[in-house]
Order: C-alpha cells, then structure tokens, then sequence
C-alpha cells in the first residue's frame, strides 16, 4: 500500500509546480503588459532561493517570481520584447533603489 502512495506523491508534486510556475509567468507577463519601460534581471539560484526573474518598469516599480531556470527566462523577454539582463553582470538600476526609499518615506 505505501508503494502506491509514494507513487503518487511525485506526479502530484510535479502538478503544483507546473501551476505555479504557470501562475508566476501570468504574473511577470501582466507586470509587463500594465506598465511600461520594463526590463528583466535574472537572479541566479542560491543555497536559499531558486532562480528568480526580477521586473522593473519605468518608474523603478518592481515585481519579483520564481522561474525553472535562466533560458525561461530569455523565452520570456524574446516574446514579450524586453530585454533581460543577469544582475550579476550589470546589477540592480537605480531607478529600484529610489522606488524603494520613496516607499520607505511613505510607511513612515
């Protein structure tokens, strides 16, 4: 009986994934659609984190999501027409750093 449970858990496991990693992309593509000036910032994977795809447009107004891996990313900015950058290569804009400490002033 529990070799039977075992084989379930795996295929349901890969299920989950595939619905988040379908949500996370419909999130990064509305970001993309609702505002403009965007471009995308690979964040490699960590001990801590898998890769992530970090968005931000314009006005320095960022979101960030989980992707499988780097050429995800790269799919995803061919299609939609941004350009994607490894943040170890050219790190994070300013305009993102002003966003975030005109956020901070306003929680205050």
């Amino acid at each position: 009986m529990g070799w039977f449970r075992r084989r379930r858990g795996p295929k349901a496991a890969r299920g989950a994934a595939r619905a988040e990693h379908k949500a996370a992309l419909e999130h990064l593509e509305q970001f993309v659609h609702s505002r403009y000036g965007v471009e995308g910032y690979i964040e490699p994977r960590t001990m801590v984190t898998e890769t992530t795809l970090l968005l931000i447009a314009h006005d320095g107004e960022w979101t960030r999501r989980r992707i499988p891996d780097p050429q995800t990313a790269y799919a995803l900015g061919n299609r939609l027409g941004i350009p994607i950058y490894d943040v170890n290569l050219v790190g994070y804009p300013q305009r993102m750093r002003e966003y975030n400490a005109r956020r901070k002033q306003q929680g205050s």
